[in-house]
């Protein structure tokens, strides 16, 4: 027969997982709730055309990484790589510009690229994002950013910093292209094979190559921030200003410029920004985003400007146990019957299942066990009771009630909900 296995760069959160992320998608609901943000769930997959036209036919994504397929109409789709571009599209579907204004969403859903799993990166992965649509102002841009802050500092994750580049917009940033392919072009024989094709189609990239011969080119390169036109300029002057307002609130809240940072997606313009750990390599940002002005007009509706943050929920688990900032609980039932003989095997199933009605978590141990065996079941779950049950209590209408994480007695109770649940409890 057949050995089955997760599909490569995909994984399973098993149960013993499962506290890390429910503790991180709390954590994200109620720090967006805190910022006025509401939660959106789009489609797993959408037209084709909304991540060609949205995310950019040029980018690594579109042109290597989306799982496309046709339905039995004809269509062509694509399972979600990113989240903004749904969103931008559920803006403009529902009329969601008749709402004040920014409408302020948050997600938490699993996307898909296909690229080489490894470290921090996988094919199927989750993420928290927020978007916050139809405010062009600074504030907005430093809002996010905050959350964001916020959300990672909620975490208890400590020893972050934020990166943060401005990338103008599509009055400014023809010239600082045509600079940083002249620049590279004296460099040509220098860069990997990747950056000599993303040259004339998608210059911004040879930026964020990750390889070591790209490194100090890229280091040497023309500064968009050198490039700004005068609306831009201002922009950007005032999103370092309010950062710098938020020390009082954020004293760790350091942010330094990086010229290299452009993000990998067509529709950014003006800020953009990243938080990773400090002396962080490879796969290991945390958070980014940025503004993305034109998103929605290229996708069909009217010109409204944009700004969010995702956040790989994957790499989010991943530094929470590395900085053990969370401590599972093993705490396990609270109580566990333990039953000799089919009338006590009957009379357990309906006392669990009222104990359970009662708000208390309560397992009946494997049946046909000896009592011993019912008991080291009972000690593997770390419940804090064993309820002892055989012909002779249920003769008597009274069961053994067992402490199992104390030196305390055990105690006769009566064999009714009522008793055993005040028993329990301890009331």
């Amino acid at each position: 027969m057949p050995s089955f296995r997760a599909p490569r760069g995909t994984y399973d959160i098993l149960p013993e997982e499962q506290p890390y992320w429910m503790f991180a998608l709390k954590t994200a609901a109620e720090t967006a709730a805190l910022f006025g943000y509401g939660r959106i769930d789009t489609p797993m997959f959408e037209p084709t055309d909304l991540f060609e036209r949205g995310v950019g036919d040029a980018t690594d994504i579109v042109q290597k990484e989306m799982y496309t397929f046709e339905d039995h109409g004809g269509d062509s789709m694509t399972l979600r790589p990113e989240g903004t571009a749904g969103v931008c599209r559920a803006y403009i579907e529902h009329g969601l510009h008749n709402q004040p204004q920014p409408v302020r969403m948050y997600y938490a859903s699993n996307f898909f690229r296909y690229e080489r799993p490894q470290a921090g990166r996988f094919r199927q992965f989750a993420q928290f994002g927020v978007e916050a649509i139809g405010d062009g102002s600074p504030n907005v841009d430093v809002e996010v950013i905050e959350l964001g802050w916020s959300f990672i500092r909620a975490l208890g994750i400590t020893g972050t910093q934020l990166r943060i580049n401005s990338i103008g917009d599509a009055e400014c940033r023809p010239a600082y292209l045509d600079a940083l392919r002249a620049y590279y072009r004296g460099h040509i024989d220098e860069v990997c094979d990747d950056d000599r094709q993303r040259l004339e189609r998608a210059p911004l990239r040879l930026l964020d190559c990750k390889k070591r011969q790209c490194q100090a080119i890229g280091n040497a390169a023309p500064k968009s921030t050198d490039y700004l036109c005068e609306d831009c300029e201002q922009h950007w002057a005032s999103v370092t200003a309010l950062l710098g307002g938020l020390k009082e609130t954020y004293p760790d809240l350091d942010y330094y410029v990086d010229h290299r940072l452009v993000r990998g997606l067509d529709y950014y313009t003006r800020t953009v920004f990243e938080i990773e750990p400090e002396n962080a390599a490879g796969q290991s940002t945390l958070l980014g985003g940025g503004r993305y002005d034109g998103l929605i007009e290229e996708i069909g509706g009217q010109s409204t400007p944009g700004i969010g943050y995702a956040s790989g929920l994957d790499r989010i688990i991943a530094e929470i146990k590395a900085q053990e900032t969370y401590e599972v609980s093993d705490a396990g039932p609270d109580a566990v019957i333990v039953h000799l003989g089919e009338a006590a095997g009957l009379r357990a199933s309906a006392l669990a299942a009222g104990l359970r009605a009662e708000g208390l978590s309560v397992l009946t141990a494997p049946a046909g066990r000896s009592m011993r065996a019912q008991m080291r079941y009972s000690n593997s779950l770390n419940a804090r009771y064993a309820l002892i049950i055989g012909d002779r209590e249920i003769e008597s209408g009274e069961g053994a009630l067992r402490p199992l994480q104390s030196n305390d007695d055990q105690v006769g109770v009566s064999l009714s909900v009522e008793a055993l649940s005040r028993a329990v409890r301890g009331d």
